[in-house]
């Protein structure tokens, strides 16, 4: 009795890692042009964020990062000095890292990465 449990146990679990590993390649969020639900709208500080469409022609800079894992930490982009819920050319700063800074555009998280420069 205790082996078949086992065995069922067995099978169950192999059937569930094959069944994650499809839907993790398989399936996939359409937004339809609408909101991704699976993104915030209130900043961690409690900024409701603006999630009107960006304009698609502006370039984004990341020119340098002040990073605070315990605080508030900031970005300069395009020559400005911006926090987690500030806007620049109609995007919303996101999440600010050490080496990246995530904006929203047109409701979608895009990664801007911090140039390095010199050897």
């Amino acid at each position: 009795m205790l082996v078949n449990k086992n065995r069922t146990l067995l099978i169950l679990y192999f059937l569930s890692l094959a069944f994650s590993s499809y839907a993790q390649q398989h399936l996939v969020y359409d937004d339809k042009g609408r909101r991704d639900p699976f993104i915030a709208q209130v900043t961690p500080d409690g900024r409701l964020l603006n999630l009107e469409p960006a304009d698609s022609e502006a370039t984004i800079t990341v020119e340098g990062i002040i990073y605070d894992e315990g605080g508030r930490s900031y970005a300069i982009i395009n020559g400005e000095v911006v926090s987690v819920g500030d806007y620049v050319l109609g995007q919303a700063v996101f999440k600010i890292e050490e080496n990246k800074v995530t904006l929203l555009k047109d409701n979608k998280p895009v990664e801007y990465i911090l140039e390095k420069e010199g050897p």
